[in-house]
């Protein structure tokens, strides 16, 4: 795994070497061709009703969990910006008790996602009153929800939590936060959904992406491989 170029260690690249993933890829297969693509389309239509009808206003104050996007050069880009936008407004708003910051050092750079988030907002202006939690050793959005689990549990449990990311990333961040036993609700970065020939081939690969996920699991739940199941509890 280590030998992998650094632009493979982040997202599906950096499982090559995992057998019950590459497992979990080869079920997914079968099930496409299959069920003829039936299986993946209704993957789309998911990920495009979670992206289309998600609110960008939690309707009570929530823990934010605020997820990060792979640095460009050690700068933001758009899509990160809009989430941390968001997020500023739910603060702002009385909707954000306590913010979590989301995501490692996914470029290889000196800082992470979270540190170059937290650096944003509070150049911009942060509600004092407000505290910024990071979570600074994740590369994907599995591991963002697992340490945000383990930072945020305590004797009561865990708090009712508001996800705060891009529209065509919501289906899978609520997925899996479903499965890590996440009282979770949707909040998308933009404002409106965006359309365009980008976004249509975003929500595809997410599609893509949650049916590996979804498949995989029920796999493993079937055959009693209790290492992928643990790994999504």
């Amino acid at each position: 795994m280590n030998g992998l170029p650094k632009t493979m260690r982040r997202g599906p690249w950096r499982y090559l070497g995992d057998g019950d993933i590459l497992v979990a890829a080869g079920i997914t297969l079968l099930a496409l061709v299959g069920s003829l693509g039936l299986l993946y389309v209704a993957h789309f239509v998911r990920v495009w009703r979670v992206a289309t009808l998600s609110p960008v206003r939690s309707r009570a104050p929530q823990t934010l969990l605020v997820f990060g996007r792979k640095l460009v050069g050690g700068q933001l880009e758009a899509d990160f910006i809009s989430r941390l936008d968001r997020a500023r407004v739910q603060a702002r708003d009385g909707l954000a008790p306590h913010v979590l910051l989301l995501g490692g050092r996914s470029d290889g750079g000196p800082i992470s996602e979270a540190e170059a988030g937290r650096r944003w907002l509070q150049d911009g202006g942060w509600p004092a009153e407000v505290p910024l939690t990071l979570e600074q050793e994740s590369i994907d959005s599995l591991e963002n929800l697992r340490h945000a689990r383990e930072i945020l549990r305590c004797d009561a449990g865990l708090p009712s939590v508001a996800l705060v990311t891009s529209r065509y990333h919501l289906a899978r961040c609520l997925y899996l936060a479903r499965r890590l036993a996440f009282e979770a609700t949707p909040v998308a970065a933009e404002p409106a959904f965006p359309g365009g020939a980008r976004y249509i081939r975003r929500m595809a690969l997410e599609a893509g992406y949650l049916m590996w996920i979804d498949m995989g699991f029920r796999w493993a739940r079937l055959t009693g491989n209790q290492r992928v199941v643990e790994r999504l509890s």
